[in-house]
């Protein structure tokens, strides 16, 4: 989160000065919904998303653009070590949730998207001309979001419950 900030701190000279440049931020799905466990994660991604929006309307004025990118599942050691979290085994009470979510994981990373398809979201927001805010990258991604979209919070929040045996 820092070096978001003081890349766009130390960028946004420039674009006032050329009155043009994008912005591109990248977030997660989990900056739009949650999954257990992930507090810390999720509170990030979120800040990327409302940072960038807000941002958006800043450097509107000066033709800059933002534009924010959001993964699912991509295959490489998210599920391993980039997940890796503290897990002390003494506090009973959290154990059934994290063999939940471990036992979840192998099967989520099935369906992971190669990172190239984060690439080429990349350059496509970079390059497209459009004034678009969010693009998702991966097919998990889209269907997630779109289920999001559709339900109220109770739903679709009981639907990752039941998806990780809560």
């Amino acid at each position: 989160m820092i070096g978001l900030l003081d890349v766009t701190k130390a960028i946004l000279p420039h674009f006032r000065q050329n009155k043009n440049g994008i912005i591109i931020n990248i977030s997660s799905i989990g900056g739009q919904m949650t999954f257990p466990l992930g507090a810390l994660y999720h509170g990030t991604k979120f800040a990327v998303e409302g940072i960038s929006e807000s941002l958006s309307y800043e450097v509107e004025q000066f033709g800059g653009q933002v534009k924010i990118v959001e993964p699912g599942m991509i295959a490489t050691d998210f599920g391993g070590r980039s997940f890796d979290f503290s897990n002390d085994e003494t506090m009973a009470e959290y154990q059934k949730i994290v063999g939940a979510l471990m036992g979840a994981m192998p099967k989520m990373a099935e369906n992971a998207s190669p990172a190239s398809v984060v690439a080429e979201v990349i350059f496509e927001a970079a390059t497209d001309g459009e004034n678009q805010l969010r693009y998702t990258a991966g097919e998990d991604a889209v269907a997630l979001l779109a289920n999001r979209k559709q339900y109220d919070d109770a739903t679709f929040i009981g639907g990752i419950k039941s998806q990780f045996g809560l």
